[in-house]
């Protein structure tokens, strides 16, 4: 249609005074300066948040930015306090899709758009290149999910992570698969990821020094749907447990196409597999207790009550149950705003150095406190099985 600029129906009025153009200019700035002001004259603090919100693992990406959503939901509601004055916190969520190059993309459009402070991104493959492009701006990050150890080694003081590394996480694992599930012959099949390989490198170390055998290592991709040639490669040495590093986009059907190989050996693996959707997937293949992952994170059963209360929370606002990170992404936004309560202002330079220091915050995933390279310390695992297609906590363990 024509647009009503200059066809008669609407002429727009020529500003008449300095004074108004200063004020224009003012109000143009203030907005594009990543605090604005709403209609009723409230200080506007803008909060990034990326994740893959397309693409194979976009439940993830979704349960992610839910968690975001509903941490900024309830601070609003309760009134956030800065410098003296009430802000109304404002989310602004990008997509990923689990791709580096497109992480770098929506990194530099949030830093364009002078965000305050980024949660995400949820894979270490997306985490750790964007990262620096919020090191160079001085924007603080924290990653819920990205467990690869070299996102917080990269000497940036603006990285921080809200679980356990790959160190942590493959290590366990791996010493889980010998000791407690007698595992003596292991295959391990990764997705060539940072994550995923990153987990399996750390998994094969931790079953050759508690006295096991990787007798297999193979790869595939994170898109990839055919996997009958590297299961039936593995089939013939007979694995008592095959540990795949990646998502469960893929572990899922993996899962799936082991059973109809016959290939019934235990099936382990990270936080990426280890998600209420790994049944769906899987087309309810697995048998019960034949899936031992670990979450990057988790408390005990003294500390259930708060995560239970988020779940309910959850549940309630989006009519769906928790994938996996939700409560670590809620958690981050409120130590991230804590700091710049506690600075009294959202300037990153100003409120960066408090959350660095944060030591004994109450979350709901527990006690949060970072160490001096921006990792959560005394990070736990949660253990989890499978029986009758739902999640089963093992054991919690640090």
């Amino acid at each position: 249609m024509t647009t009503p600029f200059g066809t008669g129906l609407f002429t727009p009025r020529p500003v008449r005074s300095k004074l108004a153009l200063a004020s224009l200019t003012w109000l143009a700035l203030s907005v594009g300066a990543g605090f604005g002001v709403c209609a009723q004259g409230q200080e506007v603090v803008k909060i990034g948040h990326v994740g893959p919100l397309s693409g194979p693992i976009a439940h993830l990406g979704k349960d992610n930015e839910n968690g975001a959503r509903l941490a900024v939901e309830e601070l609003n509601a309760k009134g956030v306090v800065i410098g003296g004055k009430k802000v109304k916190l404002e989310l602004l969520s990008e997509d990923d899709a689990s791709e580096p190059k497109q992480a770098t993309a929506v990194a530099q459009k949030l830093m364009d758009a002078h965000v305050k402070g980024v949660i995400g991104h949820l894979n270490s493959g997306t985490t750790i290149p964007a990262s620096k492009i919020y090191n160079d701006e001085g924007v603080p990050q924290i990653s819920p999910s990205a467990t690869n150890p070299k996102y917080t080694r990269q000497g940036f003081n603006t990285a921080f992570r809200m679980v356990a590394d790959d160190v942590q996480l493959g290590g366990v694992l791996g010493q889980y698969a010998v000791k407690q599930l007698k595992g003596r012959v292991i295959a391990v099949i990764d997705d060539r990821t940072a994550y995923g390989q990153g987990v399996a490198d750390e998994f094969a170390k931790a079953v050759v020094a508690a006295g096991g055998t990787v007798v297999a290592r193979e790869f595939t991709t994170d898109k990839s749907t055919d996997f009958s040639p590297i299961l039936t490669s593995i089939k013939a040495k007979k694995p008592d447990i095959v540990f795949f590093g990646g998502m469960d986009a893929v572990g899922g059907p993996m899962l799936k196409q082991m059973k109809s190989l016959g290939l019934s050996s235990k099936f382990m693996g990270g936080d990426g597999i280890c998600t209420s959707e790994l049944s769906k997937l899987s087309g309810e293949a697995m048998l019960d207790g034949q899936v031992v992952c670990a979450e990057a994170g988790g408390v005990g059963k003294d500390q259930r009550k708060e995560l239970d209360d988020f779940a309910a929370r959850y549940q309630k606002r989006f009519g769906t149950d928790v994938k996996l990170y939700a409560p670590y992404v809620f958690d981050a936004i409120q130590v991230m705003v804590a700091a710049m309560v506690k600075a009294g202002s959202s300037e990153p330079a100003k409120y960066l150095p408090l959350m660095a220091q944060t030591s004994g915050f109450k979350g709901v995933t527990g006690t949060i406190s970072f160490d001096a390279k921006g990792d959560i310390k005394n990070g736990a695992l949660t253990l989890y099985t499978y029986k009758g297609g739902k999640r089963d906590v093992i054991d919690v363990v640090h």
